[in-house]
């Protein structure tokens, strides 16, 4: 027996070490102090690059204070390069050179983009602001709905998809479950929001139904981004077309629910100011309201996603238009617009005839 733990001792602190891979170190905080221009001989696919070296002092982390000279090389390609000037911030990747660190010397440091989070920070604070002043109660409730759904998207979609959920399925979990808690937060727990959380939940199963034809016959294949390209290149083993059917009926999931409640509280006022409307009478109120809003809430959607694909747009300029619309990412842009465009209009009698109904039913 003690030849058999003298033995585990020996595989765990002789052998198992040879297979240890150096610690992954948690990024870090720095600040250019100087800049050095360096002119690289030679050239990269025929256009000459640049050089700098910066000498950058780090603000955080195991190696606070600390001073490094890191190169940051220019490749003339805008979308690549990085123009340091001195006083920005910057952002450190951290990586060990053995599986112990015992000082700034067992470590390489690279320049990993600019810190941009304070100005995320600020942008968010103004936001926060804004929101209390204006809406008061309302506002905080509403804020606090987007952080629930931002921590339902992160902690329970995310996972879902990555551990091999279908994306179709956990998609419409998370966006069901978001509407709920959005809505009943936002507007109370009523008759009024229930019959929101209804139409616009079955109006998003709706869209996503849709979306899958659509994707199966424009044979969509889900890669229309460098981002899914990374995203193939470390979990080739995902559903990427189902990826892009939850990320269409995430995108459509903000504007059924404002439909949802704008038609479910008309109908509320109105029944509150005439208990003598009958539920035909309601619903009828009800598609009024909703047509007048269908044509702007569209509208407002479509150009959200031209707005996005404004570079997609300008390339149009200098390709045969038949070969443009049947570019995958063309196509799958146009796909997700319309997309969102018949989840609004699926939301706005959905929700008109479950409204009159709960509503109207005492």
């Amino acid at each position: 027996m003690k030849k058999i733990f003298f033995i585990l001792f020996v595989l765990c602190t002789v052998i198992l070490p040879v297979f240890a891979e150096p610690p992954v170190l948690p990024s870090a905080t720095g600040v250019i102090e100087s800049i050095d221009y360096i002119d690289m001989d030679g050239e990269s696919n025929g256009q000459s690059m640049t050089k700098q070296l910066a000498k950058v002092k780090v603000l955080t982390g195991d190696f606070k204070g600390s001073e490094q000279l890191i190169e940051n090389v220019l490749t003339n390609n805008p979308a690549y390069d990085m123009m340091l000037s001195k006083g920005d911030k910057v952002i450190l990747h951290l990586e060990a050179k053995d599986e112990v660190v015992g000082s700034e010397d067992d470590v390489d440091f690279f320049i990993a983009d600019f810190k941009r989070d304070t100005t995320l920070y600020w942008l968010g604070g103004l936001f926060f602001v804004g929101l209390i002043i204006l809406g008061r109660l309302k506002g905080l409730l509403s804020f606090i709905s987007i952080i629930a759904t931002a921590a339902m998207i992160f902690f329970i979609l995310m996972p879902l998809i990555l551990y091999g959920v279908n994306p179709i399925l956990a998609a419409t979990l998370v966006c069901i479950l978001a509407t709920i808690v959005t809505i009943y937060i936002v507007a109370g727990f009523n008759r009024k929001s229930t019959s929101a959380v209804i139409g616009s939940a079955a109006s998003l199963i709706f869209a996503g139904i849709i979306s899958i034809i659509a994707i199966n016959f424009a044979n969509l294949t889900g890669f229309a981004g460098e981002e899914t390209m990374f995203l193939y290149s470390a979990r080739p083993d995902l559903d990427f077309t189902g990826i892009l059917t939850a990320s269409m009926m995430l995108a459509t999931l903000g504007a059924v629910m404002d439909i949802g409640v704008s038609i479910a509280s008309t109908i509320n006022e109105l029944y509150q100011t005439n208990p003598a409307m009958t539920t035909k009478e309601l619903f009828k109120s009800g598609m009024n309201v909703g047509c007048d809003i269908i044509g702007t809430m569209a509208n407002t959607l479509i150009l959200v996603y031209l707005g996005s694909a404004l570079p997609l747009v300008l390339l149009a300029n200098n390709i045969d238009l038949q070969k443009f619309f049947n570019l995958n990412q063309v196509a799958t842009e146009i796909v997700s617009a319309l997309i969102g465009s018949i989840g609004i209009l699926a939301c706005v009698p959905l929700t008109a005839i479950v409204a009159a109904v709960l509503i109207k039913k005492k």
